[in-house]
């Protein structure tokens, strides 16, 4: 029996599964860093990157997503929908060595998350290396959120930005929502979108995959929501 036809088979097939593949690693445990509950700080340090309060939110928002990196689907055996899931893709104090920001920064349909899908911002990436290069640490913070603070731009964009606009954006439409620009949050805010961040019955909880937003958070888009919505 000639052997080779087959062994030249087996190998193109492995090369081609190899290739369809991130780079990602399919066995988490890379970093450091042990349990479940983030280290609460009552009050948050402006030079700070939170993971709780943070990273998990945006990447919850841009990866762990319906059909990509969420629980049930894992894509490509990866899932990165926890601080312990998310550290097998993280190297602390490397972000050069760190599987899920070499990720993020490739170009065209190799970068994550995949086109159509927005990249990460320039903000959120920074926030990315700052949080590993601190030791990529298990961490939160309660006190950042001000709620007498409550323009479109210094507090409901960044919100849609980290919660919202990786799953309702013109390439991913979510329940048929875009909450990616002015306008299109503004034409939700007299709908369902209050009500989705409170969790009232009856209608979608928002952010899914996250915790609820804090009661401050819900505050300023509220009062954005009641002072008429104004592009400010």
């Amino acid at each position: 029996m000639n052997v080779f036809p087959l062994l030249a088979l087996l190998f193109s097939t492995s090369f081609l599964m190899i290739n369809c593949r991130h780079e990602f690693d399919t066995a988490p445990g890379n970093g450091t860093g042990t349990g479940t509950t983030p280290t609460q700080s009552q009050s948050c340090n402006a030079d700070t990157v939170y993971f709780a309060t943070e990273i998990l939110p945006m990447i919850n928002s841009n990866c762990a997503t319906t059909g990509c990196h969420d629980a049930l689907t894992r894509k490509e055996g990866v899932e990165l929908t926890s601080y312990s899931k998310i550290m097998g893709y993280v190297k602390p104090f490397n972000p050069g060595n760190s599987k899920l920001y070499k990720e993020c920064i490739k170009s065209g349909g190799e970068r994550m998350p995949p086109p159509p899908m927005p990249a990460l911002t320039q903000a959120q990436l920074s926030k990315m290396i700052i949080w590993i290069n601190q030791g990529a640490l298990n961490n939160a913070c309660s006190g950042s959120c001000d709620s007498t603070i409550f323009t479109y731009g210094a507090a409901v964009a960044p919100l849609m930005t980290t919660f919202c606009k990786g799953c309702h954006n013109p390439a991913s439409l979510g329940g048929g929502i875009d909450l990616s620009t002015y306008t299109a949050v503004k034409a939700t805010a007299g709908g369902k979108l209050l009500g989705s961040m409170k969790h009232t019955a009856g209608i979608s909880a928002m952010p899914k995959g996250s915790n609820k937003l804090s009661d401050c958070q819900i505050r300023q888009v509220e009062k954005w929501i009641q002072s008429g919505t104004p592009n400010n």
